[in-house]
């Protein structure tokens, strides 16, 4: 960062599947970096321990994953068969179970905004979780119809679903709406 002049409150991580469950670690492992992560199709930091457990948690979900302050945007799709959506759910509960610092000693626990759409595309289902202070910390898009696959992605590639709504441009929106107060680097 240093090298290239990056700005410290512009640092972002996201990923899908296996590179989705980097970004978690990687989010968990050094929340101090990151603005914001992004998961797509992936799973939380501390839901597997070793291989066996991993493909358990991709089925079933696995073990409770662990939690930190940084605002998480997930996307999946309702009919992955290679990672359950039930993942999602996990990523946002972890995120939710940590407090944010001194603004927000109550934990996150006010329900979240539900929005239904289609935008043109697949149906899906936003949910948008804040703090106690009104920030918001968590969002999540359930795909209907979707399996493994990048929504909105470039049809071109692999493992997308060009029929969106669009992954890239949602977590693009969210990152910029999510600089960091840290400065790390």
């Amino acid at each position: 960062m240093a090298d290239c002049a990056v700005d410290p409150t512009r640092v972002f991580v996201a990923g899908m599947s296996a590179g989705g469950a980097m970004a978690a670690v990687m989010a968990d492992s050094y929340p101090e970096m990151y603005a914001a992560v992004g998961i797509h199709s992936g799973l939380a930091h501390g839901t597997a321990q070793d291989v066996m457990s991993a493909f358990g948690a991709m089925q079933g979900g696995g073990l409770p994953g662990t939690g930190n302050t940084v605002p998480v945007i997930v996307f999946h799709g309702d009919r992955d068969s290679t990672i359950a959506a039930v993942n999602a759910e996990k990523i946002i509960t972890a995120r939710r179970s940590v407090p944010r610092a001194a603004s927000d000693p109550a934990g996150g626990r006010p329900r979240p905004v539900t929005i239904e759409g289609d935008t043109g595309g697949r149906p899906y289902t936003r949910a948008v979780h804040t703090d106690h202070g009104g920030s918001v910390i968590a969002e999540s898009w359930l795909v209907q119809g979707a399996g493994h696959a990048w929504s909105g992605g470039n049809p071109a590639g692999s493992y997308t679903d060009q029929q969106g709504p669009d992954a890239t441009i949602e977590m693009i929106r969210f990152f910029l709406e999510h600089p960091s107060t840290s400065t790390a680097g």
